[in-house]
């Protein structure tokens, strides 16, 4: 009984680890695509002068090697996902500022991130002394008890001592004549 192994009735059924839902771009060949090329490739080869095993070897390889890194890419940006949720969640209770248009103008808001909520396009905070929802990346200062006053609270927070000695520190180690 002659057996089909490039069509597969049980695919539908098959388990699957990571589902994804996106569409397909028909130009991209996939893993499946792959095998089943391979599968074609053995079953119409000449049986006069049949392909070396070691062609088919270094194919699977490739394979393989492929495989893993597409896996090491899918779990890499899980990974910088669950991180970005974390530093979300780590805003709960600090003070923040964040950019957010004001009708056709940026400007700065400051608030107490109260809590996160998580959609589908990402995390999203929610602070007090503002109703609408703010992404994180608008967030451009963050501060709290433990944190240093925001700038604005603090006039020319630092620049006399810290910027001026630095300079001139460095300015007299370059012209030392020893």
């Amino acid at each position: 009984m002659p057996v089909d192994p490039t069509s597969s009735t049980t695919a539908a059924n098959a388990p699957s680890v990571h589902r994804d839902d996106r569409p397909k771009d028909p130009s991209i060949l996939g893993k499946d695509d792959f095998l089943k090329l391979l599968i074609g490739q053995m079953q119409n080869q000449d049986p006069l002068n049949p392909t070396d095993g070691a062609e088919y070897m270094g194919q699977m390889t490739q394979f393989s090697i492929l495989e893993q890194i597409t896996n090491l890419g899918q779990t890499m940006s899980a990974a910088a996902s669950n991180e970005y949720d974390q530093n979300a969640i780590a805003l709960i209770g600090k003070q923040i500022s964040y950019l957010r248009l004001d009708g056709s103008e940026l400007r700065t808001f400051t608030g107490t991130v109260e809590s996160v909520s998580f959609t589908n396009s990402g995390p999203q905070l929610s602070v007090r002394e503002d109703g609408r929802p703010v992404l994180p990346v608008s967030v451009i200062d963050v501060w709290g008890p433990d944190g240093p006053p925001p700038p604005s609270e603090t006039p020319g927070g630092g620049d006399g001592d810290g910027g001026s000695g630095g300079a001139g520190d460095g300015g007299d180690a370059g012209t030392d004549p020893a």
